[in-house]
């Protein structure tokens, strides 16, 4: 693919428009290669979306220099959605293409609970109430991140 291709296609990006401000998130952390935030259709409040800032596809399209910054920051926020939501463990999961939602390599880090509900692959969307809500969790773990970083 062509340098103007890539760029026509990231241009056209959720998750790109998000990284470069162009779309509204709720971002929890973020370094120079990654950006965390809210889902907003969670599984569960707290459910997160890790992804890195450049465009890839998939995780097989990630440079190999990214994978171990990209998955610290994955573990980094599955600490932190224990840690500030309280939960016994977490959930971590990305799609490579088939049932991937946007076409940009993104990890799901869900917080979960013995006899949450989820079963299987068929999981019921639970939206937050309110935009208070997702800001009041979204506050809530980046100060875990802050603490986690802080040791």
């Amino acid at each position: 693919m062509t340098k103007t291709a890539v760029q026509d296609v990231a241009s056209a990006c959720v998750f790109c428009q998000i990284i470069a401000g162009e779309r509204d998130a709720w971002a929890v952390h973020e370094t120079a290669e990654s950006l965390v935030f809210l889902d907003r259709r969670p599984l569960f409040p707290g459910h997160c979306l890790v992804v890195p800032r450049a465009h890839v596809e998939t995780l097989d399209d990630l440079p190999d220099p990214l994978v171990g910054p990209f998955f610290s920051e994955v573990r980094l926020i599955s600490r932190a959605v224990q840690h500030a939501l309280e939960a016994a463990g977490s959930f971590v999961a990305a799609n490579n293409r088939v049932s991937q939602s946007v076409p940009h390599l993104h990890v799901h880090v869900v917080p979960r609970n013995p006899k949450d509900g989820l079963r299987g692959f068929f999981w019921p969307r639970n939206p937050y109430e309110s935009q208070e809500q997702a800001q009041e969790i979204r506050d809530r773990l980046q100060r875990s991140v802050q603490e986690l970083l802080q040791g």
